[in-house]
């Protein structure tokens, strides 16, 4: 079969087509003719060497671990009616205390292996690309928007609001009655902030935008700050937080996550978290939350943005378009 892999640390160029064998499954497992895989921004880092500290992955190897597609192959224990069924799924190692994964691993491959209990079926009418850009971007949504507790009359900025979280974060804070307004990068991004609910949106890379967005706020500053963005973007957001707000860095789109001091969020009496403080979830809660995702989806609270796809062989691309800034929502490799 043909799969992407990281043959060493270093630039987009390190990922290259190559023919592996086929996947066999073990005992619990299935194997998924891919129909699409999911690019997150996680695998570029990765990729680029930064986090050996956190994810056990060293070169060569096929990273990704979110795809949509129909099981072919079922292993010892598995129930043969998942075989035809089309699903999506994490794929890569697991915790064994937790189940949870480890590293993202395994996605980007005509087939890949995952493990029968974390199957997801598509569901009847969603289109399985629609569910794939789910996956990820909309737990890491649903986790960030239980904590931020969205209610009609907040006051909400999303920067990176064209993202593939930060464009379902919108939605989600705007289906809650908050009055949400975006962060993004050009013409194109604010355009689709508004689309999807933002009331109006500015463009960080402007001088002058945190005014502004205090402006849209009523000018003493937003009850809740989302970032995507990171690095001095998300630490000029945290400056549009009002005092007695919440602060939340869940990206790090331009390379590194906000640093925000500690001592300087107590000061301005706003309570600061990036994702590391956030809930953890076992493989269970995993599923439970991506499950939640596809009703969403289903029943039209949430519309995922498929913002582009690349065939398997152009993964390089996929990745350097991250590196570029230049994506919107999800990204997709077509195997």
């Amino acid at each position: 079969m043909r799969a992407v892999q990281v043959q060493r640390f270093g630039s987009p160029e390190v990922l290259e087509l190559v023919e592996l064998g086929d996947p066999e499954p073990a005992e619990g497992e299935v194997v998924i003719d891919v129909a699409a895989a999911d690019v997150m921004f996680l695998d570029a880092l990765l990729r680029s060497g930064w986090g050996k500290e956190y994810f056990p992955v060293q070169p060569p190897y096929v990273p990704g671990n979110g795809v949509a597609g129909r099981v072919t192959r079922a292993g010892a224990g598995v129930d043969p009616g998942w075989v035809g069924t089309e699903v999506i799924t994490e794929t890569g190692p697991r915790d064994p205390e937790t189940g949870a994964p480890t590293a993202p691993l395994g996605g980007y491959a005509e087939r890949a292996v995952a493990a029968a209990a974390d199957l997801l079926p598509v569901p009847d009418g969603v289109d399985p690309h629609r569910a794939l850009a789910l996956l990820h971007d909309g737990m890491t949504a649903q986790i960030i928007a239980r904590e931020a507790g969205f209610a009609a009359g907040k006051r909400v900025l999303v920067a990176a609001a064209a993202g593939g979280a930060g464009s379902l974060l919108v939605q989600l804070a705007r289906g809650a009655g908050a009055r949400v307004a975006g962060a993004a990068r050009g013409p194109r991004k604010l355009e689709l902030a508004t689309e999807l609910g933002a009331e109006a949106a500015v463009d960080y890379t402007e001088t002058g935008w945190q005014r502004r967005a205090l402006d849209l706020s009523g000018g003493d500053g937003f009850d809740i700050v989302l970032d995507g963005a990171g690095g001095a973007t998300g630490r000029a957001a945290f400056d549009t937080v009002a005092r007695g707000g919440l602060f939340i860095g869940y990206g790090a789109g331009s390379g590194a996550f906000a640093e925000i001091p500690a001592g300087y969020a107590r000061e301005r009496g706003v309570r600061a978290l990036s994702l590391h403080d956030l809930p953890r979830h076992d493989a269970a809660g995993r599923r439970s939350l991506a499950r939640t995702a596809l009703e969403l989806l289903r029943d039209g609270w949430v519309s995922p943005v498929l913002g582009q796809t690349y065939p398997l062989e152009k993964a390089s691309e996929a990745h350097r378009a991250f590196a570029e800034r230049t994506t919107v929502g999800k990204t997709l490799l077509l195997p």
